[in-house]
């Protein structure tokens, strides 16, 4: 089975960087941990919320890394010193990245009952005509 790729298509022009971002999101590893939802808040704004339960403030990082939104968290070094009789609760280290599209920008963060909230806003698209003149030969 051949594989298709965008350069396949003669009318797709410049879409190789696409290509390869689609590429590393599907090796970026998500495993599915924490869990997370992805809402539409307006036509121009989204939200992602990730469960963390367990994780303070200061156990989380967001960057943005070459057009990714990263998150990362890992807990301090208190738990190791606890003795747990059961440890249902997960406490293990993450990291979830999301790839934004051009125009897309990182908005505010904020922790909220286990949930760390994340807005994210997409510039209104502008509708550009241009005109090219053709020039004898």
């Amino acid at each position: 089975m051949t594989k298709m790729t965008l350069g396949s298509y003669p009318h797709m022009l410049g879409f190789e960087q696409l290509e390869r971002l689609l590429e590393r999101t599907a090796k970026s590893g998500n495993e599915g941990y924490p869990p997370f939802n992805i809402e539409q808040t307006s036509d121009f704004s989204y939200r992602i919320t990730l469960a963390v339960a367990g994780f303070a403030q200061d156990d989380l990082s967001i960057t943005v890394e070459d057009r990714q939104l990263v998150i990362r968290g890992r807990q301090g070094e208190d738990a190791e010193s606890r003795i747990f009789l059961h440890r249902g609760i997960a406490a293990r280290q993450f990291q979830r990245s999301f790839v934004l599209a051009d125009g897309v920008e990182v908005g505010e963060a904020q922790m909220e009952n286990g949930l760390l909230h994340i807005d994210l806003t997409r510039a209104k698209p502008q509708s550009v005509v241009q005109k090219i003149n053709i020039k004898r030969g």
